[in-house]
C-alpha cells in the first residue's frame, strides 16, 4: 500500500466515526449484543498481539477514536475493517470470518424481524397497494424508491436498506419452496420511476417470478368499480404447525396479529381482492403487455 493510498483510507475511516449508517440502534437488543461481542473479540485480539489501541491504529491505517468505538460496541465495523485487522493481528481469517455477523447487525432491526418470519413461512398472501412488493422488486427498482424519499436518506443508509431488501429475496430459493401469493396494482406496473429502462427490467423481473411454479402474480386493473383494498396492504404468513401471523393498516393499527378473528378479517379481504384481479395467467399476458409498450 502505497503512503497516498493509506493517507485516503485514514480520512475515508475517521470520517465513519460520524457517519450514518454504521452506529447501532440503542432500542436493537440483539445488534447491541452482537456488535459488542465483534468488538470484544477484536480487542481480545489486539492485546494478544500485545498492540496498544494507537499501535494497530498506525498500523491499520484508521483513526484510534474510531478503533475505540468498535472495539465497545458503539460503531458497526466496515467489512474492510475486518479485512485489515484480520490481516494486521495474523488471525489467520479468523476476523474476516465475522463478516456475515457484521452483516446481519446492520439490517433494521424491523427487516431483519420479517426477514425471519418470512424463513418459517410455508405460505405468503402479499398485497401492497403503494408499490410493487419489495420481495418482487430489482435492485435497481428499489434504489429508485429510496433515493426519491424525502427527507432523502444517506448514501450509506440506502446501500443499508438495498443489502436487507436483496437478503430477503433468499425465501425464493428455499427448498421445499413456499407459496407465495402477490396482488399487483396496475398503475404501480405503468409508472415509469427512475425512467423506462428501469421500468423495463421491473417488468422482465415480474414475468420471470410469474414463471416459478410456487409463485402466483395476479394484477388488479384500474378500472375495476369494486376493489377490496382499499383500506390499505395485507400480508398474511403462514406456518407449518397451522400458525400465521397478519398485517394491514386497518387492522390493529398495522401492529403484528395472530389472533384468528382478525385474521380471517385479512385472508377474507385478501381473498376477494384476488377474485377481482385478473387471474394469474391473464395478469402474466397483461404484463407482457405493459413491457411491450414501455
Amino acid at each position: 500500500m502505497s503512503v497516498s493510498d493509506e493517507a485516503v483510507r485514514v480520512g475515508t475511516e475517521m470520517d465513519q466515526t460520524d457517519e450514518p449508517g454504521w452506529e447501532v440502534d440503542p432500542d436493537d437488543d440483539w445488534a447491541l449484543a452482537g456488535v459488542a461481542t465483534v468488538g470484544r473479540q477484536l480487542r481480545l485480539r489486539r492485546e494478544a498481539a500485545g498492540m496498544r489501541v494507537n499501535d494497530f491504529a498506525v498500523a491499520a491505517g484508521y483513526g484510534a477514536d474510531l478503533v475505540y468505538k468498535i472495539e465497545t460496541g458503539k460503531r458497526i465495523p466496515r467489512p474492510e475493517y475486518l479485512d485489515t485487522a484480520d490481516e494486521v493481528l495474523n488471525a489467520g481469517g479468523l476476523i474476516a470470518a465475522m463478516h456475515e455477523d457484521v452483516k446481519k447487525v446492520r439490517y433494521p432491526k424491523k427487516v431483519r424481524d420479517l426477514a425471519q418470519l418470512e424463513a418459517r413461512a410455508v405460505e405468503l398472501q402479499l398485497y401492497d397497494p403503494l408499490h410493487i412488493h419489495g420481495l418482487l422488486q430489482t435492485p435497481e427498482f428499489t434504489r429508485t424508491l429510496l433515493t426519491m424519499r424525502r427527507p432523502a436518506y444517506s448514501t450509506e443508509e440506502v446501500e443499508r436498506f438495498i443489502a436487507a431488501r436483496v437478503a430477503r429475496k433468499a425465501i425464493f430459493e428455499r427448498d421445499p419452496a413456499p407459496d407465495l401469493s402477490f396482488v399487483l396494482e396496475e398503475w404501480t406496473l405503468r409508472r415509469p420511476l427512475g425512467g423506462r429502462a428501469i421500468l423495463r427490467g421491473q417488468l422482465e423481473h415480474l414475468i420471470k417470478a410469474g414463471q416459478l411454479r410456487n409463485v402466483e402474480l395476479q394484477v388488479m386493473p384500474m378500472e375495476r368499480d369494486e376493489h377490496a383494498g382499499v383500506d390499505g396492504g395485507i400480508e398474511v404468513l403462514k406456518f407449518e404447525d397451522g400458525s400465521a401471523v397478519g398485517r394491514s393498516p386497518a387492522v390493529a393499527n398495522g401492529r403484528p396479529v395472530s389472533d384468528l378473528r382478525q385474521l380471517r378479517i385479512l385472508e377474507l379481504r385478501y381473498g376477494i381482492i384476488r377474485a377481482q384481479a385478473l387471474t394469474p395467467r391473464e395478469s402474466a399476458v397483461f404484463i407482457e403487455q405493459l413491457l411491450g409498450e414501455t
